[in-house]
């Protein structure tokens, strides 16, 4: 089963990073945290990358092209023009990169996709967010509802304290960093059939969070995995220091190949 990212989009609100390079190859820690969202699929053994690109596709391109050097130990005889690899630290994945345009939408970028996948079923995801989702449970539950489309449900936390305050003015109740308002959200990390092509009928234009998901919600047909475990999409450059600060303390819960 393929793994398709989405990886065109500007990341207008992480422009501290974003103007020289999209917002998937920004680092945790010394690697692009779309290499982070591989390494979770590649853990549940899918390892076949479609990557979306858009914005500075370049960027991504450059990255994969050059992987083997980067991260392998290697002798350049410059006399001769030769470069022998030495200990190599690579990864065994396919990675097919589709160049989708600048300004393309969700569904847009994934119809491009379509002659790629085929009539086979995929995963989805966003190039921006790291889960310890199970995978191959996301799936089953997939399975078992018979939808053409399975979300990951999530309760992201909140940004700042929660309180709670009484006639007084007096806080009752703190809560360092609460659920939010207790309402599920997409957090991605999809499973899709083919059959979300024929709900793609705006091209380019079609937000995939629009009108293909708005109408296989109402047909029943748009199915939803609680996941009750960790999520976080890196939107900002507070998210970005956050999911840094977890890694390095060690406790980087979307890490499940460690």
């Amino acid at each position: 089963m393929r793994v398709v990212i989405l990886a065109g989009g500007l990341g207008t609100r992480l422009s501290e990073e974003t103007d020289l390079r999209p917002k998937p190859m920004v680092e945790i820690s010394g690697r692009p945290i779309l290499w982070h969202i591989m390494k979770i699929y590649a853990h549940w053994g899918f390892t076949d990358f479609i990557v979306l690109t858009g914005y500075k596709s370049h960027v991504i391109k450059d990255f994969f092209i050059n992987y083997y050097t980067r991260y392998s130990d290697i002798t350049v005889d410059m006399l001769n023009n030769a470069v022998e690899l030495h200990k190599t630290r690579t990864e065994p994945w396919k990675v097919t990169m589709l160049y989708t345009g600048p300004d393309t939408m969700t569904g847009g970028r994934l119809l491009r996709a379509k002659d790629y996948i085929g009539a086979e079923r995929f995963l989805l995801t966003y190039g921006d967010g790291v889960s310890d989702v199970p995978i191959p449970s996301l799936i089953r539950c997939h399975e078992e509802a018979g939808a053409i489309a399975t979300l990951t449900a999530v309760q992201p936390a909140g940004r700042f304290g929660g309180i709670s305050i009484d006639a007084r003015c007096m806080v009752k109740d703190f809560k360092e960093k609460p659920k939010g308002d207790g309402s599920w959200i997409n957090g991605g990390f999809f499973v899709m059939e083919s059959a979300i092509f024929d709900y793609i009928k705006n091209g380019d234009d079609t937000i995939l969070e629009g009108e293909p998901l708005e109408t296989l919600a109402r047909q029943g047909r748009l199915n939803a995995y609680r996941h009750h475990g960790f999520w976080k999409a890196m939107d900002t450059l507070r998210d970005k220091n956050d999911l840094k600060d977890l890694w390095l303390s060690g406790k980087a819960p979307w890490a499940v190949w460690l």
